[in-house]
């Protein structure tokens, strides 16, 4: 029969090798959500960076649909009926990038705000919030675009009635 020392020694020993297996298991686990995170991290700040490129791209696209727009009234002056539909037509164009990178900086500031909602890190939370002004600064861009857009086909189809 074992005695009460002999007993207690050995429970004292499962315990220890129970928590070198639980200390080795939470290393683990730390260096996976660790790394986790770094990953989130590169990917929030990517997300942000597409966001920021998709409103500058906006922003050249409404720079080419107000030379667009300018380009159909210059031609409506003159009555150069297709150089004034051919600028109406890239108005029109410029206006649908305008959009598109509106909508790539949109998806790009959702990215972040998932990213912030499973890991609410400040660089996370940072790069959201400038996805999120970015993708606002684009769609302000593209709405620009699209109204240029529509005034420039209104000036080409009142000087050109029969198009």
């Amino acid at each position: 029969m074992e005695s009460e020392p002999q007993i207690l020694e050995e429970v004292i020993l499962s315990l220890r090798q129970d928590f070198e297996i639980f200390k080795e298991q939470h290393l683990v686990v730390n260096k996976r959500y660790h790394k986790s995170l770094q990953t989130l991290s590169g990917l929030t700040s990517s997300a942000s960076a597409a966001a920021s490129r998709a409103a500058r791209s906006a922003q050249l696209a409404l720079s080419a649909t107000n030379s667009a727009f300018n380009a159909v009234k210059e031609a409506a002056l003159h009555a150069l009926e297709p150089a004034m539909q051919a600028a109406a037509n890239a108005a029109w164009a410029s206006a649908e990038s305008a959009a598109e990178s509106a909508a790539a900086a949109a998806e790009s500031a959702a990215v972040c705000a998932a990213v912030v909602a499973q890991h609410a890190e400040e660089i996370s939370v940072q790069a959201a919030s400038q996805s999120t002004k970015a993708a606002a600064a684009a769609a302000a861009a593209a709405s620009q675009a699209v109204s240029l857009s529509r005034q420039a086909a209104l000036i080409a189809s009142a000087h050109n009635p029969g198009a």
